[in-house]
């Protein structure tokens, strides 16, 4: 962790590192297949979208395509799970800053409960992903017409073809509030490419955190 401190940016101020290489890649690689995932399932999904096919060479190709990349992101999102999980679970704090949501809205953080890695939002989102993973994933196995579908019998493939629409729906508008939320927390998004933050920014969005790796700096 001594690292961490001792980074510097541009202007010579130190920096923390909230994210290490291979974290914010394990995130990219969910985030590209998610995007993919997305336009070749909206593509399938009704005619007006059918265009989007083009992104993964056809409507052939998308139908072949989509499932494998539906196991990419579940896998490599569950290497996320396996590494954050001990970072989302609520606490007295985070249900307190759900009561607050009126100072969250007009960003009065001074007014709000301490906050560690990740507040309260960011973990019903991290749990709301978890069960739209599954659901997608489960669903999605029983759709795979190549090496499933023939298992089960239709009434079960046509219900799991409505809660797979149900899933995406789900994880798309997840996935628009975290994009939204990241660009509204100004140095969230670069918290993702560069890796770390500025002590101010995490003083002021997350100073349970903060103050934790600063501890484990001086050690």
């Amino acid at each position: 962790m001594k690292r961490t401190v001792e980074l510097k940016d541009k202007d010579g101020l130190p920096l923390i590192e909230r994210y290490k290489p291979n974290e914010r890649t394990n995130h990219w690689i969910t985030a590209i297949a998610f995007v993919l995932l997305a336009v070749s399932g909206l593509a399938m999904f009704h005619p007006a979208m059918s265009w989007m096919a083009v992104f993964l060479g056809g409507g052939q190709w998308t139908r072949i395509l989509h499932p494998f990349i539906g196991v990419v992101m579940f896998l490599s999102f569950l290497v996320l799970v396996l590494r954050f999980w001990h970072h989302n679970f609520l606490d007295a704090s985070d249900r307190q800053w759900l009561k607050q949501m009126d100072d969250v809205l007009a960003n009065r953080e001074e007014k709000l409960p301490r906050i560690g890695k990740y507040n309260a939002g960011q973990k019903l989102l991290f749990w709301a992903l978890i069960v739209s993973m599954l659901g997608l994933l489960l669903t999605g196995i029983v759709m795979w017409r190549v090496y499933f579908t023939f298992l089960f019998p239709i009434e079960l493939v046509r219900l799991a073809s409505l809660l797979h629409a149900f899933f995406a729906f789900v994880i798309i508008m997840s996935i628009i509030v975290h994009v939204y939320a990241g660009f509204w927390i100004k140095g969230s998004m670069g918290a993702m490419v560069r890796g770390t933050v500025t002590y101010g920014w995490a003083r002021k969005h997350h100073p349970r955190w903060f103050e934790s790796e600063i501890r484990k700096s001086d050690r």
